[in-house]
């Protein structure tokens, strides 16, 4: 069986990953499938983009003549992707029964789409095939091969995704081995065994799957689902048993728990398997690829994603920075640059001496030198998380108590002498219905640059009066502060049996348009925590741009 490109289409790996393997990507379309991402036109481009760039084999574009998005899709992707590592492929399914695969819009909309590849989709439980497609197993099988036989007549490499197929095997081996064999006949290249329900264990997957491709000698891919929390797991079992195509989504996108996570799949192959799947160095960018990813569709990745997560590498425990300092590999089972992360320090209560001064070190702080202003931060730091602060999130206060500790004293930019907030609510109706507005004004009192500042400032609440008014009283002294804006706000009630009297603590992230920084307050009440936040923001701001206390 021939795997060789048509003239001018990429062929995903040669010179570096033996026997071809096929990395396939389908974020663009069974990962859009997930509840609540909602891609254009212009930022499947922009995904294909990143995917090219981390070095998989195949970029699935989506179902042309489905819908008009993705029709479009594919005329501009012809005219402005330009693929470096990927070859493009076109989605859709056997021709409907009784129709001939010319005849069919959909089959027809799969060669015209312009991608040198179609994935078909085909049915290979014959329950499925009798009860939702509603005919008889041989013409289903004939609908396999008359549509591979068109498509590859057009010019097309044929990849068949097997629906169901785990479970067809497990109720007729006998069918569901016929379909592969089927499209082997009718001359695709890969047979795609899909876990569609996502209920298989990965004993089950790798038995089938050697079982498969003892029986029919076809090439065999992976296209796993997370409904069992085994995604990954199933598609490790599945190249294991032979199988050199493999399915998956950036991120772990797709419906109900998602499909399996391209980049941890093929992160284990690589750094676990010892298995090149991508070109060689591109496994580094992948960190960066999938946030970037994350980015377009709005819908962030998990903090705890295997490999690419914030948290990943994040150690918080003592006894972890303790061997950490002695070597990274004790409390880490891969290098994270291999995959483009990094090492991460959390200061929480649980913080000993090591992780202070690996924090510190991480900061410019060298506190090995002096054991007794070690101990005294450390002490610091778990007297003030007692109080309800946190700094696992919040670099910058712990950077600025360094400073305090270090320094001499953190910079004053300055020196407040009263603040005072005004809520008022004009309600235009009442019960659940009513249309009200509600507005506050903050007057804020202080010296900076040798001078004495009184400023009142409006905001949409309490806390957006405060940044407003504290802005506005330092900003002539201090310009910088103009490119300052709040992007994130987060209020955490920390003795919830209290109710409104209960203790708050406050985190919030500030940008300058190039770097970000997170502050923590706490106080009696969100004001007075809020307070606390945004002047740290503003003085960690200032004193980051180099700025001079005036």
């Amino acid at each position: 069986m021939s795997t060789s490109a048509p003239s001018g289409a990429p062929v995903h790996g040669q010179g570096h990953v033996s026997g071809d393997f096929h990395v396939y990507d389908t974020t663009m379309r069974d990962g859009a499938q997930q509840e609540g991402l909602n891609l254009s036109v212009q930022d499947k481009l922009n995904i294909a983009r990143h995917l090219d760039d981390l070095g998989v084999g195949y970029i699935e574009g989506g179902w042309p003549g489905s819908n008009p998005k993705d029709t479009e899709f594919f005329a501009l992707a012809a005219k402005e992707l330009d693929l470096r590592h990927a070859t493009l492929a076109a989605f859709g399914s056997t021709r409907r029964a009784g129709v001939a695969a010319a005849d069919d819009p959909l089959v027809v909309a799969l060669r015209e789409s312009g991608a040198p590849v179609a994935t078909i989709v085909a049915k290979s439980h014959d329950r499925h095939v009798e009860l939702a497609l509603r005919t008889t197993l041989e013409e289903n099988l004939a609908m396999v091969s008359d549509t591979v036989h068109y498509l590859i007549d057009g010019g097309q490499r044929v990849f068949v995704d097997l629906e169901h197929f785990f479970n067809g095997y497990l109720a007729n081996r006998e069918y569901a081995l016929q379909v592969v064999t089927a499209a082997q006949e009718a001359g695709a290249e890969v047979a795609v065994l899909c876990d569609t329900n996502g209920g298989m264990l990965p004993h089950q997957v790798g038995e089938i799957v050697a079982d498969v491709l003892a029986s029919t000698g076809m090439r065999l891919g992976i296209h796993a689902h997370n409904d069992t929390g085994c995604a990954v797991a199933n598609s490790m079992a599945a190249v294991l048993a032979g199988a050199t195509h493999l399915q998956g989504c950036i991120n772990g996108y797709g419906e109900r728990t998602g499909n399996a996570d391209l980049v941890t799949s093929v992160a284990n192959l690589e750094l676990k398997l010892d298995r090149p799947v991508l070109p060689e160095g591109r496994l580094r960018d992948a960190t960066r690829i999938a946030h970037a990813v994350a980015e377009i569709t709005n819908y962030p990745s998990s903090a705890r994603q295997p490999y690419t997560g914030v948290s990943s590498f994040a150690h918080k425990a003592g006894l972890h920075a303790s061997a950490i300092r002695v070597d990274p590999d004790l409390y880490q089972h891969i290098d994270p640059a291999l995959v483009g992360n990094d090492m991460r320090l959390l200061v929480s209560e649980m913080a000993g001496r090591a992780t202070i001064e690996l924090k510190g070190k991480e900061l410019g702080y060298d506190l090995a030198s002096d054991p007794e202003r070690l101990a005294r931060v450390t002490d610091r730091v778990k007297a003030l998380e007692q109080q309800g602060y946190t700094f696992e999130a919040a670099d910058a206060s712990f950077e600025l108590l360094l400073a305090d500790e270090v320094e001499g004293g953190r910079p004053v930019y300055f020196d407040v002498e009263s603040w005072r907030v005004l809520a008022e609510s004009h309600q235009a109706g009442s019960g659940w219905g009513g249309q009200g507005k509600a507005t506050a004004e903050a007057t804020v009192k202080l010296r900076a640059g040798g001078r004495r500042v009184a400023v009142i400032g409006e905001g949409n609440g309490p806390v957006n009066a405060l940044d407003h008014a504290l802005r506005q009283a330092i900003e002539q002294t201090y310009p910088d502060v103009a490119r300052f804006h709040l992007t994130d706000f987060r209020v955490r009630i920390l003795d919830q049996g209290h109710g409104t009297d209960a203790v708050t603590r406050v985190l919030i992230e500030t940008s300058d348009g190039k770097d970000t920084w997170v502050t923590v307050g706490v106080g009696a009440n969100m004001i007075e925590a809020s307070w606390e936040a945004l002047v740290d923001a503003l003085t960690y701001g200032l004193r980051q741009h180099g700025v001079q206390p005036g």
